[in-house]
């Protein structure tokens, strides 16, 4: 099914629009790094749902609010902002090999992240709002969704897809989702989970999900 196909088949649909359902509810989307969680998004924008990304809200957090470039320049321990901007590859290199850093640099961003998500839902008029985020779990974000959807590959897929797109190497991404939960764990903790190997559609099992969100809302 094409993009242009979900765009007619959401026209036809009477049940998000027009028998009113209740406002606020939110999905959240998680999978570990190099899953597709923004191409299975892009699909639920298609439908009309609004996305909330919180890994570019945190990296703008991490560049514009000073109290989080204080905060962070303090766990780093020395001024990690070239030109007033997040030296990234920096921060990873710190990050992803102390723990200890990890938890802190989150406790700094989450919080706020997180109020930003909550604001913005509020200003919605659609049947459920999205939040896309890597470590919804670890970061305690699925307390403020009402659903989870994982998507899931098999990890040498993931592997081969962010280091043709990051250009980093495969160690490189193994530590990182070594920092991630496992994806039985996510998958156990979740509602819904959509395979997207390159042996698997997403498109049918994205419709389904939105169905039966739509088909609760409207119970």
């Amino acid at each position: 099914m094409s993009m242009t196909d979900l765009e007619k088949k959401f026209r036809k649909q009477d049940l998000s629009m027009t028998r009113e359902p209740k406002p606020g509810m939110k999905l959240g989307i998680t999978g570990g790094i190099g899953s597709g969680k923004t191409s299975v998004c892009r699909i639920f924008s298609v439908l009309g749902i609004p996305v909330f990304f919180a890994d570019p809200e945190a990296s703008t957090i991490m560049n514009t609010d000073k109290k989080v470039i204080e905060g962070i320049n303090n766990i780093a321990g020395k001024n990690i902002y070239q030109d007033g901007k997040l030296d990234r590859e920096l921060l990873a290199s710190l990050i992803f090999t102390d723990p200890e850093s990890l938890r802190k640099v989150n406790s700094l961003v989450h919080p706020v992240v997180f109020d930003k998500f909550l604001k913005w839902a509020e200003e919605q008029n659609t049947p459920y709002v999205i939040m896309e985020a890597a470590i919804l779990f670890e970061s305690g974000a699925s307390e403020l969704v009402d659903r989870v959807a994982t998507v899931y590959a098999p990890v040498e897929e993931r592997i081969a897809r962010v280091t043709r797109r990051n250009k980093l190497s495969r160690e490189q991404v193994i530590r990182r989702m070594r920092n991630q939960l496992d994806d039985e764990e996510k998958i156990k903790r979740s509602d819904y989970v959509i395979n997207n190997s390159e042996n698997d559609m997403i498109i049918p099992v994205i419709l389904r999900i939105h169905d039966d969100l739509i088909t609760h809302l409207n119970s």
